[in-house]
């Protein structure tokens, strides 16, 4: 479905892992050139940048987390309220693809796409004759959160040391040189941004300023600032309009501040070019030593909760190209071991409490329009990116997308009373930084109602977690709307006597018995996740004792939903009707649902599903993109089958082939780490393989 976190960000081509005692580095023979996908990430949550450690001209990507398109805006379609009902009908009517054709025309927004995630655009330092050199070496400590480069020329070996300072809120390098005087370069911003300026100032700062562009029709007033300033040790400093140089210095630190005016999602009257100042001026006076110690130490309050080891081999002397090309025959768990810390890694980079919420590429972008608009996909993926939050020990960092789903209760109460006259509050399959809660992209893909119902259950996993009973009065209001909506929107199928979700949506899988269209009532994943809201509000209630009339409601609309059914092929039916066939294999198995995240399937409590669970599963086959390939790891490991889980993390980390570029590519396509992280951390006990 999308390409996400960091398409990036192991992509294993040329990376190898230094051998020190946790072999938590990756480390580099060779620069990343001009591929991003091969840079190193670094980020505090709110800053992010791409290090490619090239060495005559280098480069840092730079994002900031609110640096998006548009102005707050909705988008939701009031013609979806009227056809309602002839939808409805065309559905129970046996035609699925008229009523997609009708909710394509009066559901989906005018405002196709939403808005999207930009970059900033990139700090560059150039190196007059260094582009013949030796001993190159680039590495990522994730045990530290930073970034190194180290190289030779003409018998000096220059370092860089780069980090995204979580106390500091800046970005920091450090260059020096093994011999006085030697350290002689120049740097300037460039930036994609159309409506943008670049310059010096009298104080010898070189800045970028400008305004995040327009799109789908919503003016772009998101207004972003940048602040470089130098401090050198020895040497000179000058200045030309847009540049700064620096020569024969011994040493250099580097300080970069970027912010935005960007407050909340209905509220951009934020002084960017104050914000970006006060950053840099608290972090200009401490040396990089003084930033570096703290900076190691608030990440590893995190990092440092969770040791993972599976024990090493002789495997993990290798380079990772070659550890990669045997891993499927090797016996390497010291790189499931690196595999696992790196999501953890890019979780606590790309998410920190007040922040927003990982998106697609958690924090990292480099294209104005970047895939699927690196948005937040809420009908798998961006929950995908925080299935790990509790398991791993992060709990503080789901702060960012619980307070995403608070924010959606508020947009999505509108979008539940213009669009479908309900009380309560929804979400469909996708949203952004301004909480959009409208159906967008056509009907096949967005006429999906169970954003709201699915984000909602964060919020009670989070209490289930901590215990937390003032927290869950504070959350359940949201999980109250989120059932409300449902007690609304529940209609009785006339055929079965259900009740059940129409129209509704098994995500992108459209089956011919239903004309080619992914629309239906009842299908298995609505059901599921209506029956999870209905549950957890039921267990917040008591637990709060509170609205037992509400209680008695859910509880009787909970025993009307659908029921899941074994298919005539021994499958768990995705859909109301026994329809599925057993060829297909395409990537969303969403009405596995109830396996994993949720715990309707059980091998003690439910063994006839459990085993549908596992004939589905089979009959979708192992072959995937890569996020569908991170749910299914998880799945096997709720079946028990830890060799299986273990096939497909060995699936992940397998080249495929060449590029035309001439890079090792996996099998993934794209290697979003933070949701491949939960293949070996989701699963609440996953069976380790036998290796």
């Amino acid at each position: 479905m999308r390409y996400p976190l960091v398409f990036l960000l192991l992509t294993l081509t040329t990376v190898s892992f230094s051998q020190n005692k946790t072999g938590l580095k990756l480390w580099y023979n060779t620069p990343a050139d001009k591929t991003w996908e091969n840079a190193l990430p670094i980020g505090n949550g709110r800053l992010g940048a791409m290090v490619y450690g090239n060495v005559g001209k280098e480069t840092i990507q730079l994002n900031e987390h609110t640096l998006w398109s548009g102005s707050p805006n909705r988008n939701d379609n009031p013609a979806a309220l009227a056809s309602l009902p002839e939808i409805r009908q065309l559905i129970f009517a046996n035609k699925q693809k008229e009523a997609e054709n009708l909710a394509n025309k009066t559901i989906i927004t005018k405002k196709s796409h939403g808005q999207m995630f930009q970059p900033v655009g990139s700090f560059h330092l150039t190196f007059d004759g260094h582009d013949t050199y030796t001993n190159y070496y680039r590495e990522l400590d994730i045990e530290r959160a930073v970034a190194k480069t180290t190289y030779t020329v003409d018998g000096v070996t220059y370092t860089r040391e780069i980090l995204a300072s979580l106390p500091d809120q800046v970005i920091v390098m450090r260059l020096t040189a093994s011999k006085p005087s030697r350290l002689t370069f120049s740097v300037s911003f460039s930036t994609p941004q159309i409506k943008s300026e670049i310059k010096t100032s009298s104080a010898n700062d070189l800045t970028i300023a400008g305004t995040a562009s327009d799109h789908e029709g919503v003016k772009g007033m998101v207004k972003f600032k940048g602040i470089a300033r130098l401090k050198t040790e020895g040497g000179s400093l000058s200045a030309t309009d847009t540049t700064l140089m620096v020569k024969g210095a011994n040493a250099a630190t580097i300080y970069i501040s970027i912010a935005t005016n960007f407050t909340n999602y209905k509220d951009i009257t934020g002084d960017e070019n104050a914000r970006a100042t006060a950053y840099l001026v608290k972090a200009y006076p401490k040396s990089y030593a003084a930033i570096l110690a703290p900076h190691s130490a608030a990440y590893q309050k995190y990092f440092n909760r969770v040791k993972f080891d599976l024990g090493s081999t002789e495997a993990a002397k290798l380079p990772t190209d070659e550890r990669l090309k045997n891993f499927r025959t090797a016996n390497d768990p010291q790189l499931v071991t690196l595999y696992y810390q790196y999501g953890r890694y890019l979780l606590i980079s790309s998410s920190q409490p007040n922040g927003q919420p990982a998106n697609l590429q958690g924090i990292w972008n480099n294209r104005m329009r970047p895939p699927w608009d690196s948005k937040y996909t809420i009908n798998i993926n961006a929950q995908m990116n925080y299935w790990p939050a509790e398991k791993t020990n992060l709990a503080e960092l789901h702060e960012p997308f619980l307070r995403m789903v608070k924010e959606l209760s508020e947009t999505g109460q509108e979008t539940a009373r213009v669009m479908y006259g309900a009380r309560g509050w929804m979400a469909h399959h996708n949203t952004d930084i301004w909480r959009a809660t409208g159906a967008i992209d056509g009907a096949f893909w967005g006429m999906w109602i169970a954003g709201g119902g699915w984000t909602s259950q964060h919020l009670w996993d989070h209490y289930l977690y901590s215990g937390d009973k003032t927290y869950l009065a504070s959350v359940y209001p949201i999980l109250k709307g989120a059932a409300t909506f449902y007690v609304d929107f529940l209609v009785e199928h006339p055929k079965y006597h259900w009740l059940v979700v129409n129209p509704g949506s098994s995500p992108e899988n459209a089956p011919k018995a239903h004309g080619g269209s992914s629309l239906d009532a009842g299908t298995t994943m609505d059901n599921q996740i209506a029956f999870d809201v209905f549950s957890s509000t039921i267990r917040a209630a008591q637990i709060l004792k509170k609205d037992a009339a509400f209680v008695d409601t859910l509880r009787q609309m909970r025993n009307k939903l659908p029921p899941m059914h074994v298919g005539q092929y021994g499958q768990l039916q995705e859909w109301l009707d026994d329809v599925d066939d057993p060829n297909d294999h395409h990537r969303h198995v969403s009405h596995l649902y109830g396996l994993f995240p949720a715990v309707q399937i059980s091998p003690y409590r439910t063994p006839e599903l459990f085993n549908a669970a596992r004939t589905t599963l089979t009959h979708r086959g192992d072959v995937s993109t890569g996020w569908s390939m991170g749910w299914k790891v998880n799945w096997w490991a709720r079946l028990q089958d830890g060799n299986h889980a273990y096939t497909l993390i060995q699936n992940q980390l397998t080249p495929l082939g060449v590029t035309k570029e001439g890079e090792v590519r996996t099998i993934t396509c794209s290697m979003h780490i933070l949701r491949f992280r939960s293949m070996v951390t989701s699963a609440v006990h996953p069976v380790l393989p036998k290796c």
